[in-house]
């Protein structure tokens, strides 16, 4: 038999639905923002497990409850549906090590379906799960913007310790909880400075529906819950993106171009479509300079094989960084080896940047083509891009850079950064695998020789010769990767929709605890110290191989890669074979680095206990 929890607490007696003494009504007794603050900070403290999330997302009415729809309106917010919720079921697995709640103060327990009417959040934004987004929380914890209400009366139910950082909660724009009772001090701005203050705090988009977007995140690996930290091996997707690839396979699936039925027109202006998106996404003046490759692999072999090999001889150089992924190594090789061309290194610093004097001095006469990576997938730094391109225009060399790790981190612009060639990977940017994109300038294009023949590519053929499409077709021989290419425009839609810049700022700052909380573990030397680089972690741990602390890492449902990379030169110029990699996106949460701090903390304790 279950007792009754006691309505002496108020937190108590809001969390089975009874009314607490001596509560007036919503509309003539000041809001509580103590006792809201305590209700949301219990629900989040406690770890959304499956079941309590599915209980608060059923939308049911009890039985003798006072329903949403005939409590009075608070003051500003009368023509909020506070009964309306979407139907999207959510299912949000419970954090490792996080036990079920029980009972909460005063020994209540959390309601069922049945006594959790729907409702929308106090600010009016839908709340599929009935649970506060950021920005809700924030509202009520900074009573002058509640409702619009100015000078909320003090409240007796108010956090302990509230006014200095809540170190223990799991969602960290919970960290500066303010008394009711005394003015709310304005919350610091962390996209402000350079240097992220401990708590990353609001993100500039809401962290809470995003990652409702991406399915796997609610996944479970050897019983705890997912941490994604492999995202610069590759992205995972929104269900936007899945749920258009679905739509094409079910609506327009057809070959495209030169036919006369619908679907080849669906599928070739879904293909179309997406082509023009990705000319947007990177700021290239014409959608003739968007090929369609399988990936960025593709597009510098493309480059090497088609560009490359008519445009070199013998005693002319290459110039690579030595920041770069065997991708951007080999396919010159390759070349070189064909045509007598020497390759030449840009040579980097103990923090990992490019030695831009050293760089200077590499370039000459002799220098024809400069390939290099924007963002390092190794180390994470992030080069000079403009001034390296700049710099090698000022020699007569033509550049292709590599954006392989910068398109999901920064925004993008072709046109400014003057580059003759860029490459980037769908998958790397939460779109599917086996698509990419090489950028390359129109007249460029046209002038190179295509690199595979077959159909699509041709406006003529005869025994005797064969006249070619001008860019981008030339280059897209056979029948083409149609549905991931539409994946793709879907993809470039979603993180559009958040913004590049705001997806910049808020890694930005989670890069920067993360660094200060991996400081903490004995024995981690970071590889890769540049100031400005994006979200990749790469270290060492003293007395650890790196393949068996990535394995450790797993059986706590933290998925890093630990390797070379595919960047064995970089690595060797820092005495090491591999590293473990650690790689960020913005889907991730200081909760994830904290997971993964803990567990780094549990392998060291782990090997002294055993020494």
């Amino acid at each position: 038999m279950t007792t009754s929890p006691s309505t002496s607490d108020p937190l108590a007696a809001a969390l089975s639905g009874r009314a607490a003494p001596n509560t007036g009504s919503m509309s003539s007794a000041p809001l509580d923002v103590g006792l809201l603050t305590r209700l949301a900070n219990e629900l989040f403290r406690a770890g959304p497990s499956t079941e309590v999330a599915s209980a608060l997302a059923s939308p049911a009415s009890v039985a003798g409850a006072t329903s949403a729809a005939s409590l009075p309106s608070p003051v500003g917010v009368e023509g909020i549906d506070f009964t309306s919720v979407p139907s999207q079921p959510t299912s949000i697995p419970a954090p490792a090590g996080v036990p079920r709640p029980g009972s909460l103060p005063g020994g209540a327990s959390l309601p069922s379906a049945s006594a959790t009417p729907p409702v929308r959040s106090l600010s009016g934004h839908p709340s599929p799960t009935n649970i506060p987004a950021e920005v809700d929380l924030r509202e009520l914890l900074e009573p002058r913007a509640l409702l619009g209400v100015a000078g909320v009366p003090a409240s007796s139910s108010t956090l302990p310790g509230a006014g200095a950082a809540v170190e223990d909660a799991t969602f960290y724009f919970l960290a500066y909880a303010t008394p009711a009772s005394k003015p709310v001090a304005p919350v610091p701005d962390p996209w402000s400075s350079p240097v992220p203050r401990a708590h990353v705090g609001q993100p500039p988009f809401d962290l809470n529906r995003v990652r409702r977007d991406f399915p796997i995140l609610e996944e479970r690996v050897h019983g705890r819950r997912l941490v994604w930290l492999d995202n610069a091996a590759t992205t995972q997707k929104p269900r936007q993106v899945i749920e258009r690839i679905t739509q094409y396979y079910e609506h327009e699936n057809s070959n495209i171009h030169r036919a006369a039925h619908e679907l080849a027109a669906r599928a070739t202006d879904a293909y179309e479509g997406a082509r023009e998106k990705v000319r947007a996404f990177l700021g290239a003046k014409s959608k003739n300079e968007i090929v369609f490759v399988r990936g960025a692999t593709e597009a510098i072999n493309l480059v090497a094989q088609s560009f490359g090999r008519s445009k070199l001889s013998a005693g002319d150089e290459i110039v690579l960084s030595h920041l770069e992924h065997h991708a951007n190594i080999v396919p010159w090789q390759q070349v070189a080896a064909a045509t007598g061309a020497q390759l030449r290194v840009i040579p980097v610093d103990d923090d990992g940047q490019v030695l831009l004097e050293e760089y200077g001095r590499l370039l000459g006469p002799k220098t024809k083509i400069v390939a290099f990576t924007q963002v390092s997938n190794a180390l994470g730094t992030i080069t000079p891009a403009k001034r390296m391109v700049e710099m090698a225009h000022a020699a007569g060399a033509t550049v292709l850079v590599d954006g392989a790790q910068s398109v999901s981190h920064m925004p993008i612009d072709v046109h400014d950064l003057g580059a003759d060639f860029f490459v980037f990977s769908g998958h790397k940017v939460f779109a599917p695998t086996g698509i990419g994109v090489l950028y390359g300038r129109e007249e460029l294009l046209n002038a190179m020789p295509p690199w595979q023949g077959g159909g699509n590519m041709i406006r003529d053929v005869t025994f005797e010769r064969s006249l070619y499409h001008s860019a981008p077709g030339r280059f897209e021989a056979g029948t083409g990767n149609i549905a991931d290419a539409v994946g793709l425009g879907a993809a470039i839609d979603y993180i559009t929709s958040l913004g590049m810049h705001n997806i910049a700022a808020y890694e930005h700052a989670l890069l920067g605890y993360a660094t200060k909380r991996m400081a903490e573990v004995p024995g981690l030397r970071l590889v890769g110290t540049a100031p400005d680089k994006a979200s990749v972690l790469s270290f060492v741990l003293a007395g650890f191989d790196n393949l068996e602390v990535g394995q450790a890492l797993d059986q706590d449902g933290i998925a890093v890669r630990a390797g070379h990379h595919c960047a064995q030169p970089i690595l060797r110029r820092f005495g090491l074979e591999s590293t473990v990699r650690p790689s960020l996106a913005f889907y991730n949460t200081c909760a994830d680095v904290d997971a993964l701090i803990a567990s780094l903390l549990r392998i060291v304790a782990a090997r002294r206990r055993i020494s």
